[in-house]
């Protein structure tokens, strides 16, 4: 078995840039731990075949892909353009329509028809992340008349948001519960919910896929002011967290939003969720052959801060070069992690844990967690050990971004291809009935080439008393 380069996950939106089997085994190769479908765009029948295409490559590769299934939630769309793309110049005039038989073809058809009644004279529209602001003059029936105040390239089926605009629409609605049927009868457990902002709508897609006998993962996507406001009540609901910049960027006041990340990054952190950075992180590698120097730094500075998967969208979907996207994101990510340790980051958030200590929040996992970073410093074993029923353990000792690899043995699928949204964790999938999985352990990753004899690695385990699925313990082995 051959690890990857790097700890730091890489999550790559698939589209027609990267659809072919050949580019899939590329990517995968490259770096790709998570293959992103965004349901918002094309057709369930093309991203079954992506599915296909990547669980193929995934198994003759020899390693585990995760699916992420983006829902597309309440979001204002751009319908499919009569001419597409259109160009926008500034102070020109434009018509939205909610038609999608505009009867001009210069006029942009919008996928809402309650548009003209969410804005009015002075009101500001913005496409496409804000990339394109348009300043409303008035509104009709069916149409809203815009002047331009930052112009460029439109392109059908780009987001469009209404500052500071409230759509009187439920964050789940009834097409993302159709997907999320869609994606369970495919396989897929991990779904990203879009726009929502209280706990209570990602237990409305929990509950709907129990209903069907099933049970999900779920990453809240924060790009919305109420979800900001409501941090702390979705992390203890969901399972993972998103920052999605583009339309937070457009929600909140643009320069907030560096802060904003590294609070989300530092909380998700606390509480021992897997969280995603996303957007525009290489963008300009959707149609150049290398990013700008300021998005690396942005990439760099993100995986400083502790998320642990970095996410390309557009850069893998449409770019002019998916694989040199995702070969980039992972030589940016080994750059960085080999200097971890000389920044101090990871020592900062440890104090802030151990300052914990004799408090009624901190956990045992806490306690056991950070013992086990203190033991590979001081012995520097091969490999973290971690047999696990739930996740908990490997994603808590994870969230510390160790120097080894975090090697997680479990028996449920479900957390198995989880496990691959945590830095650094490499999951193996354990077939046994039996609580003593030490033996089997030990021979998987012997069968597998990853240690030899006088290898050192710290095991930890849970030691009764205690209820099954209880970490509360390490040991330091030694392969004979």
């Amino acid at each position: 078995m051959i690890l990857p380069g790097q700890k730091t996950r890489i999550i790559c939106t698939l589209g027609p840039a990267s659809s072919e089997e050949r580019t899939i085994r590329r990517m995968i190769r490259a770096g790709m731990n998570v293959a992103r479908l965004n349901v918002s765009h094309g057709t369930l029948d093309e991203h079954l075949g992506r599915i296909e295409r990547v669980r193929r490559q995934a198994a003759a590769e020899g390693c585990v892909v995760s699916l992420l299934l983006d829902l597309p939630g309440p979001k204002i769309r751009i319908g499919q353009l009569v001419r597409d793309p259109i160009e926008l110049e500034r102070d020109s005039e434009v018509i939205l329509t909610t038609s999608m038989e505009p009867e001009d073809p210069s006029w942009i058809p919008v996928e809402y028809q309650s548009l003209p009644s969410l804005v009015g004279p002075k009101s500001t529209i913005h496409i496409n992340d804000g990339l394109i602001r348009l300043e409303v003059i008035e509104s009709g029936p069916s149409i809203v008349r815009t002047r331009v105040l930052v112009g460029g390239t439109v392109t059908s089926r780009k987001g469009l948001n209404v500052v500071d605009g409230v759509l009187p629409v439920d964050a789940v609605t009834a097409r993302d519960l159709e997907l999320i049927e869609f994606g369970l009868s495919v396989g897929i457990n991990t779904f990203t919910l879009s726009f929502i902002e209280r706990a209570e709508e990602i237990r409305k897609a929990r509950e709907h896929a129990a209903a069907l006998g099933h049970r999900i993962n779920v990453i809240a996507k924060i790009e919305r002011k109420g979800a900001v406001e409501h941090l702390d009540e979705l992390m203890a609901e969901a399972d993972g967290i998103m920052v999605a910049r583009g339309d937070l960027g457009v929600e909140m006041p643009i320069e907030q939003v560096p802060v904003i990340q590294k609070r989300i990054i530092r909380r998700a952190n606390e509480v021992g969720i897997p969280v995603i950075t996303a957007t525009q992180m290489l963008e300009s590698m959707t149609d150049s052959p290398l990013p700008t120097r300021a998005e690396v730094t942005d990439v760099a500075n993100a995986i400083l801060d502790g998320t642990d998967a970095v996410m390309l969208s557009a850069e893998t979907a449409i770019g002019s070069s998916p694989v040199e996207c995702v070969s980039m994101m992972a030589r940016i990510a080994r750059a960085v992690e080999a200097e971890r340790g000389t920044l101090g980051y990871t020592h900062l958030f440890e104090d802030q844990i151990r300052s914990g200590y004799g408090h009624e929040e901190v956990a045992v996992e806490d306690v056991v967690s950070l013992n086990v970073i203190d033991a590979v410093r001081a012995l520097r074993p091969r490999f973290i050990l971690t047999p696990t029923h739930t996740g908990r353990t490997p994603r808590r000792i994870a969230r510390f971004k160790p120097d080894c690899w975090v090697l997680a043995f479990c028996r449920d699928p479900i957390v198995h291809r989880f496990l691959s949204f945590s830095y650094g964790c490499i999951p193996f999938l354990v077939e046994t009935d039996r609580e003593d999985w030490h033996d089997l352990i030990f021979r998987r990753i012997r069968e597998e080439g990853l240690v030899e004899t006088g290898d050192r690695v710290v095991l930890t385990e849970g030691i009764s008393p205690g209820p099954v699925g209880t970490t509360n313990s390490l040991r330091i082995v030694t392969i004979e």
